[in-house]
């Protein structure tokens, strides 16, 4: 059985953490409607993407 021979320091350990970290989810105006939707996501206020409308709301 692996087992450490030496206790990880704080400073290691802490930087092998450095990317387990949550991050904000980005949401972006809908050019149409100007409601806060997902980028690369139908608008769910307006049904439009690209442009064109996708969904009938």
């Amino acid at each position: 059985m692996a087992v450490p021979k030496k206790r990880v320091s704080r400073t290691r350990r802490d930087k092998r953490r450095t990317h387990k970290k949550l991050t904000a989810v980005e949401v972006v105006a809908c050019p149409q409607c100007g409601e806060l939707r997902l980028p690369h996501r139908v608008c769910s206020s307006c049904g439009f993407y690209k442009g064109r409308e996708v969904l009938e709301v």
